[in-house]
């Protein structure tokens, strides 16, 4: 099952995160399918490849819990239901 999650990157103390679809058994580090954006809660930035992220959602592709609140703040889920309707 393929999982869409938060990747740590980033120095100590200073985390940043991408947004990846990642093989839902490998480890926080593995290797990643897509990378489809990135989220530094330090700033509050955060940047998505929405095509991607639609497409992996298409395909079956389960958020995490954490990821699920930044894509319905970004509206994304929004977006996924527009295209079945």
């Amino acid at each position: 099952m393929v999982k869409l999650r938060l990747k740590r990157c980033g120095r100590k103390q200073r985390a940043v995160y991408r947004i990846v679809a990642i093989d839902g058994r490998s480890r926080r580090e593995g290797k990643e399918l897509c990378k489809m954006g990135f989220y530094d809660p330090i700033n509050s930035q955060t940047y998505l490849n929405i095509p991607a992220i639609l497409y992996f959602l298409e395909k079956g592709a389960q958020p995490t819990g954490t990821l699920c609140d930044i894509l319905k703040r970004a509206g994304v889920f929004y977006e996924f239901l527009k295209k079945f309707n």
